[in-house]
């Protein structure tokens, strides 16, 4: 069982083996020649320069192979929103940017405390999360180029998700779906996720499940257009760069506004689920009358996945205080919703 190490030039080869060759068994590639075959691969790491439209067409040749492998490291050459987004549509597990060190780059390829590696099982929910992953990199990709989004494609997501929560419960999907470390897609992936499950302990018809479902996925769709750096930031944002994030609802509706397949409803939850009941929120200041069923749900689940997600600058956060926080909000979430959410934070 090995690291097989993917570059674009024998120098990055040398420089990602060095890194690993003291602790792991590695095997090593240029891309144009890269050939994945065999069961003893437990992780990829790619070292190639996303700009390069060669580089691009010999990942999508090599696309087959390496949806096989459950650990797929694209290390980028410069940390901007297309590059990541890019890495994760040729199927990227997680990004890291050059240079990169061993400790690192280690941390990302074993569990705490594994003396070696071993070749983990494929979950439906890791394959799942996954594609939802491919999903929207590919959504963003589209808007940073001023391309229609395929909702039929984002919409088939949905559907996958909505069944795998269904058979496999919430508690695996959040597993899967911390493996993917690039803020945004995972806190897009947890929302979608708790907000499906939210519907289904509900006893929502299943027509009801795919509009929340819908409604989770296309959120933040207007975060494509905020800059990385303020996205990204460890600790408290100043005045102005919240300011600028908190235009990204009303960038995601205009985004998706003359989009086909877009419903009013979904529409209208893209650009109010920041709102609260007491007048608070944002982007309008909606008061109770002015906020649909729909995005208090929303808004309960995207809440609670924002403070149970993973970041690298602190620990996740436990689902019983998630919950905690979210029943001390007292006058800005509804309260039965609320208490009905409880099975979903801390049981199911």
């Amino acid at each position: 069982m090995c690291v097989h190490i993917v570059g674009d030039s024998a120098a990055k080869l040398s420089t990602v083996g060095g890194l690993l060759a003291e602790k792991l068994p590695i095997a090593s590639q240029l891309l144009g020649k890269a050939c994945l075959k065999g069961n003893d691969v437990h992780a990829v790491v790619v070292a190639a320069d996303l700009r390069d439209i060669d580089n691009i067409s010999a990942l999508k040749h090599l696309a087959k192979d390496l949806s096989r492998v459950s650990k797929r490291i694209f290390l980028i050459d410069q940390r901007s929103r297309l590059s990541i987004v890019q890495a994760y549509a040729l199927g990227a597990t997680s990004v890291l940017t050059s240079p990169v060190n061993a400790t690192t780059l280690l941390a990302e390829l074993l569990e705490p405390g594994m003396a070696e590696i071993k070749l983990p099982s494929r979950s439906t929910s890791d394959s799942t999360a996954a594609a939802g992953a491919a999903c929207f990199a590919a959504m963003f990709a589209a808007i940073l180029r001023g391309a229609p989004i395929d909702i039929e494609a984002a919409k088939t997501v949905g559907r996958n998700i909505t069944d795998n929560i269904a058979e496999h419960g919430l508690t695996d999907w959040l597993a899967a779906v911390r493996q993917h470390h690039e803020g945004t897609f995972q806190h897009c992936l947890l929302v979608t996720g708790i907000a499906v499950d939210f519907g289904l302990s509900l006893g929502l018809a299943p027509a009801d499940v795919e509009r929340l479902c819908s409604a989770a996925i296309f959120h933040d769709i207007g975060k494509a257009k905020i800059p990385l750096a303020i996205l990204d930031k460890p600790g408290s944002l100043v005045s102005e760069e919240r300011t600028l994030i908190e235009t990204h609802p009303v960038i995601g509706w205009d985004v998706l506004k003359d989009q086909k397949g877009i419903s009013p409803e979904i529409l209208d939850a893209v650009r109010h689920h920041h709102e609260y009941l007491d007048g608070s929120g944002y982007p309008e200041g909606l008061g109770e009358a002015g906020i649909s069923d729909l995005v208090r749900m929303l808004t309960v689940s995207d809440i609670f996945a924002a403070l149970i997600e993973y970041r690298s600058y602190k620990p996740t956060m436990p689902r019983e205080q998630a919950y905690d926080i979210l029943r001390s909000m007292h006058g800005k979430l509804e309260r039965p919703l609320v208490k009905a959410f409880r099975e979903v934070a801390l049981t199911r």
